[in-house]
C-alpha cells in the first residue's frame, strides 16, 4: 500500500510570489514520513525508549508545478529502497496540488542512528515490517550495507 495524506497549507508556507516556498515542500514530506512511522508503531516515544531514530543523508526535490496560495496538498509516500534489515532506506514522495496535478517529487536517503553512541545502527526488526508495508516504486533497489 502507499501512504497518502492531505495537508491544509498555511499562509507561512508561501512567499511573496504567492506560491509555496521551496522548503515548505520538504517540511510537509518530513511530516508525512513522521506520521507514517507513528501510525505504524514508531512514534517519538518508541524512538526515545529505544534510543534510536531516523537520520537523512540526502534529500532531493524536483519542482514540477507551482502550488498557489490557499491550495491544499496531498502527499503519497513510497519505499524506493531498503537494505535487508532496514538499516538504510530511501523514501519517494509525490506531492499533488488539490486539483490532482503532480507538483513535486522528493527523494530522501537515510538510515537509523543509535542516539547514545551517535553511530549508525540496525533498527528493531519490526521496522522492516513497517518499511515493507509501503508500496515499492518500480525502480526499488536493495541497498547494500557495508560495515556500519
Amino acid at each position: 500500500m502507499s501512504y497518502k495524506i492531505t495537508f491544509h497549507t498555511r499562509w507561512s508556507d508561501f512567499d511573496a510570489n504567492k506560491h509555496m516556498r521551496h522548503s515548505a515542500y520538504n517540511d510537509y514530506a518530513a511530516e508525512c514520513r513522521v506520521r507514517f512511522l507513528s501510525e505504524n508503531g514508531f512514534d517519538m516515544d518508541v524512538f526515545e525508549k529505544g534510543k534510536f531514530g531516523p537520520i537523512l543523508f540526502r534529500e532531493e526535490t524536483n519542482f514540477l508545478r507551482e502550488v498557489k496560495l490557499g491550495e491544499d496538498i496531498s502527499i503519497e509516500l513510497f519505499l524506493e529502497g531498503a537494505s535487508e534489515q532496514g538499516e538504510r532506506f530511501k523514501f519517494y514522495h509525490k506531492i499533488f496540488r488539490q486539483d490532482g496535478v503532480l507538483a513535486a517529487e522528493i527523494r530522501v536517503f537515510g538510515a537509523w542512528i543509535d542516539l547514545e553512541r551517535r553511530k549508525l545502527t540496525t533498527p528493531p526488526f519490526e521496522a522492516m515490517y513497517v518499511l515493507n508495508a509501503l508500496e515499492k516504486t518500480d525502480n526499488f533497489e536493495n541497498i547494500p550495507v557495508k560495515n556500519m
